[in-house]
């Protein structure tokens, strides 16, 4: 017997399955990085110059002394409702326009062609925007930056330590069984814990989910949060994430100078949630380099502790700013590719019935399966077009560049909007749709640089391959065995979780 599954005031019910036929496709590369070969003159923009103009033309919204454009975002909705703001901002202003917030400056740009002459003209070492909150609490405890804060070649020697695993499709794939490990769990869990079919707190429940792989894939440690005893400092950790990402947007906002001099709320708890973190990854991380030389093959960390050269605390900053990395961000994009094919019941049978033509009757879903599920990474990638968790990511200028009809001087903030780009009109048809046919290959001309849910380029995001393997096997287990249905509270919910990593 099944069980149906809720979240509130998210509801989610889950129920069992018919068999239903599927035609196979192909799926269409959603790669970012270009290969050497593939480096050709791009087509020509639709947006390149005629004449070059300064930064100070670049239209915007109204910026006011000290708080720019903050009050009239406010009248919109706020930060948590930026993202909507931003796409009628790209409507109003076209495709680049300025905008400040606070303190805080940036120019936005909308359109493939323009990324793709970003990344075409990105230097050796890309740099993305400072996270003045972390670099302040780094050096308040004389801590090392990780990859989020790192720049120039100290930033590109830390990430060849972790890019040959955590970015090889068959590295990465070797995890499969520690992901599936938890899976097991995870649906053990949800037979458990549901009443008439319906799961309190589903996005909490992802996020141990979450957590749980994580920490499996870093340490080879077990949580138990999936329990019915849950360990108490995993329960920590989860909680001082929360706590640090919701302390993180206003310090970006309004100058952490301030918070830090005035030592404000905001600073304590920035700064408590932080050492929380810090103290809880660096007891495992410990544990995890005094082990045995002799590892698995799917020892993936273990690999890169033992011959890196980096020193210790190297290796706590980075390796804490993935597993903070690992959590929420991971457990929102599960939830709203659960949320999409909620409202998409056709997608959802075409997915079962890849996933049942694919695993035999009685086994695990593997990373060789998903090497045949194109249907599978359409739906995640249609997921990740309407819905991305992170709506934007940045770049800050290493060089003066030219982008449009601007050029754009050294030191200038690029926010690149993913949100944006996925739901426009012009680089996809029915963008409000859900619609995973459109990513495969017969039937696909979609510009890979009008998506970019993990980024583009050098700095493209590290767990992303990890990520990928991680929600690919989630879907198949949960679809294989239940039937994913919305009710009417389900997508407020969903947006509001979405708001909550909007500075990720």
């Amino acid at each position: 017997m099944r069980a149906q599954v809720q979240r509130v005031p998210q509801i989610v019910e889950l129920l069992k399955k018919k068999s239903f036929g599927l035609q196979h496709f192909k799926p269409t590369s959603s790669v970012c990085v270009l290969e050497e070969k593939d480096a050709v003159a791009p087509a020509a923009c639709p947006h390149a110059p005629t004449r070059t103009h300064g930064l100070d033309t670049i239209p915007g919204p109204t910026n006011w002394p000290l708080v720019g454009s903050l009050i009239e975002l406010l009248r919109k909705g706020g930060l948590t409702r930026q993202h909507e703001a931003l796409v009628d901002y790209h409507k109003k202003f076209g495709k680049i326009f300025r905008m400040k917030l606070g303190s805080f400056e940036s120019v936005h740009i909308g359109a493939p062609c323009l990324l793709e002459a970003l990344y075409r003209k990105e230097g050796s070492y890309p740099q993305r925007l400072e996270i003045k909150p972390w670099k302040a609490y780094r050096d308040l405890r004389n801590e090392a930056y990780g990859l989020l804060i790192l720049e120039g070649k100290d930033w590109q020697r830390v990430r060849s330590a972790f890019q040959q695993k955590l970015m090889k499709p068959t590295e990465v794939m070797k995890l499969d069984k520690k992901v599936n490990q938890v899976m097991v769990d995870f649906v053990d869990r949800i037979g458990r814990i549901n009443k008439s079919g319906r799961i309190e707190d589903l996005y909490f429940e992802l996020n141990k989910w979450s957590f749980e792989t994580i920490c499996l894939v870093l340490y080879d440690k077990r949580f138990g949060l999936l329990q019915e005893k849950v360990n108490e400092e995993a329960m920590h950790f989860i909680t001082a994430v929360k706590t640090m990402m919701s302390t993180f947007g206003m310090m970006i906002v309004t100058p952490v100078e301030l918070h830090k001099s005035f030592n404000t709320k905001t600073w304590q708890d920035h700064t408590a949630a932080w050492d929380s973190i810090f103290s809880i990854a660096k007891v495992y991380i410990d544990k995890k380099l005094k082990k045995n030389a002799v590892r698995a093959p799917d020892d993936l960390i273990g690999d890169i502790l033992h011959q890196s050269s980096l020193s210790k605390k190297e290796l706590y900053a980075a390796i804490t700013e993935l597993q903070v990395g690992g959590v929420e961000t991971t457990a929102n994009s599960m939830l709203w590719l659960i949320f999409n094919l909620s409202r998409n019941p056709d997608a959802q049978r075409k997915l079962l019935q890849e996933i049942r033509e694919i695993v035999p009757s009685g086994q695990n879903p593997s990373g060789e399966h998903l090497k045949s599920m194109p249907y599978l990474k359409a739906c995640l990638k249609e997921s990740m077009r309407l819905s991305p968790s992170v709506p934007f990511t940045s770049r800050t200028l290493d060089k003066d560049t030219v982008l449009g009809d601007y050029a754009i001087p050294k030191g200038t903030v690029l926010m690149i909007n993913s949100h944006a780009l996925g739901s426009s009109e012009e680089y996809f048809d029915d963008s409000k749709q859900f619609k995973p046919e459109r990513w495969l290959r017969e039937n696909s001309n979609i510009n890979p640089f009008a998506h970019v849910p993990f980024g583009i380029g050098k700095r493209m995001c590290i767990g992303r391959r990890l990520a990928e393997l991680q929600l690919q096997l989630a879907m198949c287990w949960l679809v294989r065995d239940y039937e994913i249905q919305r009710t009417a509270s389900c997508l407020h919910q969903a947006i509001k979780l979405h708001l909550k990593v909007f500075w990720m």
